[in-house]
């Protein structure tokens, strides 16, 4: 049976669902699914496109590695992304002062892509492949909605949150 999980902007009123790609990213369905639930502040991409995304603790012992990656996420992609210390230390992608630098804990940064044209070329350090780990299964006009909102209005007292949803949708 398939796992699904939730997909919720609590400030915009939207739950989307998401289908678990267990058979393409086991170790990140697993790992994302027992963490759950998770969320918090969300972030709009600023040279991805269109693409909203969370920090959360890290969800593993040790990095899951590449899985299923991608540098061309389609709408309904849901990404996980794991920063080793020191990769992205930039207050200007949302991270904090301490968070990713040198000597620091993992980042992990997970993301739901909900336009097209999407490219994940970062300025500062190149290409940064993430693991499609879920697609959204329903809700994805929602969530598009939203993006556009957060994109023009702003993040400002947003959340992006992920949870378990029990049998089939």
């Amino acid at each position: 049976m398939a796992r699904h999980l939730s997909i919720e902007l609590p400030k915009h009123d939207v739950r989307a669902v998401a289908r678990l790609l267990d058979g393409e990213a086991p170790r990140t369905c697993e790992a994302v699914w027992s963490a759950l639930p998770v969320g918090g502040d969300v972030y709009h991409a600023k040279y991805a496109r269109n693409e909203l995304y969370t920090f959360v603790p890290p969800v593993s012992e040790g990095l899951i590695g590449p899985e299923n990656p991608t540098v061309t996420p389609i709408p309904g992609d849901l990404v996980y992304f794991e920063f080793a210390s020191g990769v992205l230390p930039a207050a200007s992608h949302g991270y904090a002062e301490d968070q990713g630098a040198a000597g620091r804990d993992l980042v992990v940064d997970l993301a739901v892509f909900y336009g097209r044209n999407n490219l994940l070329l970062n300025g500062d350090v190149g290409w940064v492949p993430g693991n499609v780990f879920a697609t959204v299964v329903e809700g994805l006009d929602d969530l598009v909605a939203a993006g556009n909102d957060v994109w023009r209005a702003g993040a400002v007292g947003e959340e992006l949150r992920f949870a378990r949803l029990d049998g089939e949708t």
